[in-house]
């Protein structure tokens, strides 16, 4: 059989439907394991891929979706995983024997989130991801499948976590992952469909694509944003619609057919996907048809090689940019820096972050496009403070992050704390330093800034400089790092020391771009070391090297002599668009500071406030100013004024900026985190503990064992003053009406994410009406809607844990 890449650049590949639904229609009770029957019930599950196989797929997915340790153990099978992943592989296996065509079916592994969310957001260590994912994987390759495919994903992290647990457990087999989004174009933690692309294309991911959410409408525009930015093959295999629950049935049907549901697939075809199929509600009926219609079209993209694209492109978790696209060059806030520096190197000593925050904030609003993170103080675990710094910076700012440091072990660290592609600062000529970054710079996805020095330092003259870097480029290539994930740094030395010195680094810069084609970089400020008006100098010293060829500069983005440098560049070299940049600085409309924070400029607290203090210290999702402005705060207003006055309305302006898309659920979820602390705090000095203003019953529904969603609006809605007893997943009807009896519940929240357990929530409410407890329910969930909430009888319906808070203030 022709390898992977071979077939998808010759013709369009089928993916088989959903799994779960027909398991159920053959017997599979609600709340038990579909996976157990890979061990109890083979020939049924090999009977679905059959049918598949039939109507004209020609990759079919195991029966693994939820076979990692972590999904298994909520059944009490954990100690089966290696047992189901390999009869999963098997199952599809005798299907393939079977069928004529079977020389030419590929047999995917499927692996599936965890159900958990990665720290800091939620209980699971990256590292423990890593390994989860892992042993699956290595469990479905001792199966003999012939590709992995990591699927639903709704969270970048997780989804770079399987990348990398897949690849260490099966580094030879094709890996394609596929994300889920929602109706705001993002995952769950805020990323978007190009950003997704640019950090797993950096990893090496063999396809990428998108599966489930609303139905192919919705995710139509993701794969474009996909295409528009890698040329790496694509798969999508949306749901057929979102369900609705049939009248008198209870059913749960979603709206597309089989030709509705072809019809809606071939603009798939000429976005550029390569491997297309069904997902939840979609059936062989389904996969038939779409088999007929895309029968022989060729793909309208062929797939591209990792490094074809010439770009150089970066991103965060909830931004990316291309730097050749940029108005100019690309701009690196190098505040991030303890040394010389005693308040940043002492918070960075105590595992403090408020000062990296609002360097962090600060530099975005000035106008960096990047920003370097350096936290090497003396006598500290770097390694621990890297982690901690990365993941409160991009907590606060969404630009790209350079992780700056002279060990290898912080970077790593850093590449795991991080979401999205990063650029490692740095490596350099001397061996030992290219054996242990450039590896890691592959594995993980970052571009590499390279220094051009060695064992012997810094050569005099250009020439010297342009052979180490000629060798790191060589060794970069070597390690399967594109080209146009190399900046090279020529490095500049004071001129008050040596004063030749400059010109060489010019002469560099412009041998570097005509001989490698690579980007270049250089840090500025160190040309004007120990000398006066070191501004001017900087200013000039770099306006000389964009004219040589400079890509990228590390400087001080609030000196505004070497910034008016950079946008004076922009239009001389015609990149800022009709000097539109320039104009808004420079034209009397004050100066232009595309803002990039995720927190909104926020006006100083006078003095330093403490109730403004508060504020900030919700909005910017900051827990460690909050206890000691709370006990400022007591010396002005009373502990409940503080919580109903100045914290309540600043988590409401959270939630607002959340429905706006200005903040994403790593802000919402810091905010809730910070508020929380200050209540804890606050209520230590309430005589009755504060008000509590209503009770809420929260479960996931039985059969349904994600409760991702359920446990950030509980966490919300604890922070709006209300009780909430959680019960938890999984959990039957009469349980939950016990429960809200017990404890008087004012209102019951439900929780599902997998069409098949939805019909459980009218199942719950039938059950409440019918014992007359006429409390209100509202549901939500990745497949529910407005009109699935109404049909049920609920009372109302939230896609997310902004809008569940509204609607719950709202009812109580």
């Amino acid at each position: 059989m022709q390898s992977f890449h071979a077939l998808l650049r010759e013709r369009l590949l089928v993916l088989d439907g959903a799994m779960g639904t027909f398991l159920q229609r053959a017997g599979l009770p609600s709340g038990a394991c579909p996976e157990e029957w890979n061990l109890t019930h083979p020939e049924t599950v090999t009977g679905i891929h059959e049918s598949y196989l039939a109507a004209g797929a020609r990759i079919i997915e195991t029966n693994t979706f939820g076979g990692t340790r972590r999904k298994l153990a909520e059944y009490g099978l954990a100690g089966r995983l290696r047992e189901i992943n390999a009869a999963g592989a098997a199952a599809a296996a005798r299907a393939r024997e079977r069928h004529p065509a079977g020389g030419t079916v590929l047999i995917a592994g499927s692996v599936g989130p965890t159900g958990s969310l990665l720290e800091p957001l939620g209980d699971l260590s990256f590292a423990e991801a890593v390994d989860l994912f892992a042993e699956q994987v290595e469990a479905l390759a001792a199966g003999g499948v012939d590709l992995i495919l990591v699927e639903t994903m709704a969270d970048l992290q997780e989804a770079r976590s399987a990348v990398i647990g897949a690849r260490r457990a099966a580094p030879r087999l094709p890996l394609l992952v596929s994300l889920t989004f929602g109706g705001g174009g993002r995952t769950l933690t805020g990323t978007d469909p190009a950003g997704a692309a640019v950090t797993l294309e950096a990893m090496g991911v063999d396809g990428l694509g998108v599966n489930c959410s609303g139905g192919p409408e919705e995710l139509l525009g993701a794969v474009r944003s996909m295409r528009a930015v890698t040329g790496i093959p694509m798969i999508a295999y949306p749901n057929a619609g979102l369900p609705r629950l049939e009248s008198g049935s209870g059913s749960t049907i979603f709206p597309l057919g089989p030709d509705g549901f072809a019809g809606a697939m071939l603009p798939f075809v000429e976005a550029g996907a390569n491997i297309l199929g069904g997902c939840c509600g979609t059936g062989p009926d389904h996969i038939r048809a779409l088999a007929q219609a895309v029968e022989g079209r060729s793909p309208s993209f062929v797939p591209k090689a990792r490094g074809e694209d010439p770009r150089a492109k970066l991103a965060s978790r909830s931004r990316w940019i291309i730097l050749d696209d940029l108005p100019g060059i690309a701009v690196v806030g190098e505040r991030i820096n303890p040394t010389s520096r005693r308040l940043l190197s002492a918070e960075i000593r105590e595992g403090q972050s408020s000062l990296l925050r609002a360097e962090a904030r600060r530099q975005a609003e000035a106008g960096a496009d990047l920003l370097d993170v350096n936290v090497g103080v003396p006598g500290i675990d770097e390694t621990l403070a890297m982690t901690r710094a990365v993941q409160a910076i991009q907590d606060t700012v969404d630009l790209p992050l350079v992780l700056d440091s002279s060990a290898p072990e912080p970077l790593a660290a850093g590449l795991a704390a991080y979401t999205g592609k990063a650029l490692l600062n740095s490596v350099n000529g001397e061996q030992e330093k290219l054996a242990s970054v450039l590896p890691l710079a592959a594995a993980w996805g970052g571009a590499v800034v390279a220094l051009c020095l060695d064992e012997r330092g810094i050569p005099p003259t250009a020439a010297g400089r342009l052979e180490i870097a000629e060798r790191i480029a060589r060794a970069s290539d070597a390690a399967g790092i594109p080209r146009a994930d190399l900046f090279i740094d020529c490095l500049t030395l004071t001129a008050g020391a040596e004063q030749a010195g400059p010109a060489e680094t010019l002469r560099a810069i412009a041998m570097v771009k005509d001989r490698l084609g690579a980007r270049t970089i250089l840090g500025v400020s160190n040309v004007s070391f120990g000398l006066p008006a070191r501004s001017l100098l900087n200013a000039t010293f770099l306006a000389m090297a964009v004219g040589a060829g400079l890509d990228s500069a590390i400087i001080n983005p609030f000196d505004e002599g070497v910034m008016g440098v950079v946008r004076a560049a922009a239009v001389l070299l015609g990149r800022d668009r009709d000097s539109a940049r320039y104009v808004a600085c420079y034209g009397g409309r004050g100066k232009d500071a595309p803002a990039q924070a995720i927190v909104p400029a926020i006006v100083p607290a006078p003095d330093g406030d403490p109730l403004v203090r508060l504020r900030e210290g919700i909005l910017r999702g900051d827990r460690d100013v909050m206890v000691p402005a709370a006990r400022e705060a007591l010396a002005l207003q009373p502990p409940l004024a503080l919580i109903q006055q100045v914290l309540t309305p600043a988590l409401q302006q959270v939630g607002e900026y959340f429905s706006e898309g200005r903040y994403f659920l790593p802000q919402l979820m810091t905010s809730a985190e910070a508020m929380e602390a200050a209540c804890r705090f606050l209520e230590g000095h309430l005589p009755d503990k504060g008000d509590q203003k209503g009770t809420v019953v929260m479960a996931t529904v039985q059969g349904d064992i994600h409760d991702i969603g359920k446990n950030i609006v509980a966490l919300m809605l604890r922070n709006y003053g209300y009780r909430v007893v959680d019960l938890g997943k999984n959990i039957p009807a009469d349980e939950i009406l016990r429960a809200a009896r017990e404890h008087r519940a004012d209102l019951v929240g439900l929780s599902a994410l997998m069409t098949t357990t939805m019909v459980q929530m009218g199942r719950v409410i039938d059950l409440l009406r019918s014992q007359g407890l006429p409390v209100p329910v509202v549901i939500g969930g990745a497949a529910t809607s407005r009109e699935f909430a109404g049909s049920i009888g609920a009372d109302g319906h939230a896609s997310d844990a902004a809008e569940a808070v509204k609607l719950v203030r709202g009812i109580l």
